[in-house]
């Protein structure tokens, strides 16, 4: 197109834009129309009554700066109650986190912990009910950056969101914290209009927690199911994988105004999430990822957003939004121990939907408490600090060192050099059954590389363990049947990264992990000796 075409075609669309409606429904649009009512602010600002003692309902203290609110465990934090008609426009919030702190030195409560709940007009059930994590986009109570039009979590510590709440008579907003540690040094902000009425057809804002550990079988998971009169506006899903491979073959399906039949029915897990081919870490204004560890492990961690904010989904009488949980799997998931595409899996998914409707919603799922919400282990865990004797280690020291990537101290080994550099972990096994064997380690600058050896038996190709900045990864080694008996998992230094300052290793602990049921099931490597060909699915 020549110069004169493009800057025609420009113009045409702007005028036509404008025609139809554009600047009106831009948000810098917005900010030219005139707008009614008087802006209102709740917050954890400390406020005093006239002895000069605090009061929630006084003025702000002008010679204060104890501007948060912590939470004692199984207490209720109320952070506002007023009546409306209005419109929530903003909410931010920000605390400690988990890990302990000079200010506190127990720790704190994560963000999964924490119960967020929004009440409309005087409704018995809330029409907000979430984990706080989960809420602002951010799974399995883990911290992640989130840039995103409604949610924005800057810094993985500052809690966002710009989603709209309209109320008419009363609004009522807690946390709930569900932990048995404090929720520490809670600040927060909460920014409404308050209105002189609003339109009869306004709908009011839903999200609502459910989850699945794991998922039913025969079934699609369910999202969203609720009837009247709205428009679905977005999802954050959570996957945890409880088998090899990728899980997110399975379709979106979503059935509108009671239909029998899907009318709206995806291409894929990743494809609905608006990625292709796979999902990686990102974030955007309308989808992303959050959280995403490793690709293909037993045991992987996925947290995705989707909001229908340029695209909602409007229904006159009802929806229900479904997801599959189909993808690929090992050959000893499989009956015909085959792999392929398309296997109906078991792993864990967690959800919050998000939506507007008029009326009372009729989705019945209700949030469990935070003990339920916490993903069950899968794993014997074999501590590596305990194994720093010299009889576990070649030449040069090891020690223990406590890392905030883990709960536990880690085992850090340090020589020299390659040479006669070895470590060793030694475990038992109770029980012949299906497990996984892998470590949990570390990466860092001076980390070297080495080889797994399991009773003599070779695993694997080389580890290397060089990061530029200190991370905590999970190396896999191992599908077997091991019988019951004694073992020795010895890890020899082979040398190291070009980058690499060092040779070192930090070890956090060694891990047997569950195999689903049907691996047990169909038991196609139970007679099988691992040491004559050892196999990792993937």
């Amino acid at each position: 197109m020549g110069t004169w075409g493009l800057r025609g075609a420009l113009a045409v669309w702007v005028v036509t834009g404008m025609s139809a409606g554009v600047i009106e429904a831009s948000f810098l649009g917005n900010l030219a129309r005139p707008m009614e009512g008087r802006s209102m602010r709740e917050s954890s600002t400390h406020r005093i009554g006239p002895d000069g003692k605090f009061d929630p309902q006084g003025r702000p203290d002008p010679n204060s700066n104890r501007d948060n609110k912590s939470v004692p465990p199984g207490e209720t934090k109320v952070l506002m109650d007023r009546e409306g008609p209005g419109v929530i426009t903003h909410i931010w919030l920000t605390f400690l986190a988990p890990e302990p702190h000079p200010w506190a030195k127990e720790g704190s409560a994560n963000h999964q912990e924490m119960l967020l709940r929004m009440y409309w007009d005087g409704e018995k059930c809330p029409a907000v009910e979430a984990p706080v994590g989960d809420f602002f986009a951010c799974g399995f109570g883990k911290r992640s950056e989130v840039v995103s039009l409604p949610v924005i979590v800057e810094d993985a510590d500052s809690y966002n969101c710009f989603w709209h709440m309209p109320f008419r008579k009363h609004a009522r907003i807690e946390v709930v914290n569900q932990s048995d540690k404090p929720i520490s040094l809670l600040y927060y902000n909460i920014d409404w209009i308050k209105k002189e009425s609003l339109p009869k057809n306004t709908p009011y804002f839903y999200a609502q927690y459910r989850q699945e550990y794991p998922v039913g079988q025969s079934r699609d998971y369910l999202i969203l199911d609720t009837k009247g009169k709205g428009h679905f506006a977005g999802m954050v899903l959570s996957v945890r994988t409880r088998s090899p491979s990728w899980f997110g073959e399975g379709d979106e399906k979503i059935y509108i105004d009671g239909e029998e039949e899907a009318s709206i029915w995806g291409t894929g897990t990743e494809d609905y999430f608006l990625s292709a081919w796979g999902l990686k870490t990102s974030s955007t204004h309308y989808f992303g990822v959050t959280y995403f560890d490793q690709w293909g492990i037993v045991g992987g961690h996925t947290c995705a957003y989707r909001w229908h904010v340029q695209d909602p989904i409007v229904f006159a009488k009802g929806i229900r939004v479904t997801i599959e949980h189909f993808g690929w799997m090992s050959p000893d998931e499989n009956p015909q121990y085959k792999s392929h595409s398309w296997n109906e899996r078991q792993d864990d998914y967690s959800s919050v939907a998000f939506w507007y409707q008029t009326g009372k919603p009729t989705f019945s799922a209700r949030a469990p408490h935070a003990k339920q919400r916490n993903l069950p282990c899968l794993d014997v865990i074999v501590d590596a600090r305990d194994y720093t004797d010299k009889e576990y280690h070649g030449r040069d020291k090891a020690v223990t060192q406590k890392l905030g990537l883990y709960e536990r101290e880690q085992l850090l080994y340090m020589p020299r050099e390659k040479e006669n550099a070895w470590v060793e972990i030694p475990f038992e096994v109770k029980k012949k059954e299906p497990r996984r064997l892998l470590l949990v380690l570390t990466r860092s600058y001076d980390f070297g590389k080495y080889q797994a050896w399991l009773n003599g038996v070779k695993l694997g190709g080389v580890i290397d363990l060089y990061s530029e900045d200190i991370r905590s990864r999970e190396v896999h080694l191992l599908d077997f049947w091991p019988d019951a008996g004694k073992y020795r998992l010895r890890l020899e230094c082979v040398g190291k990264n070009p980058l690499s300052q060092g040779h070192y290793i930090g070890i956090e602990s060694l891990r047997l992990r569950e195999r689903r049921p049907r691996v047990t099931k169909y038991a196609h490597d139970k007679d099988k000796d691992w040491k004559a060909k050892p196999v990792l699915y993937e």
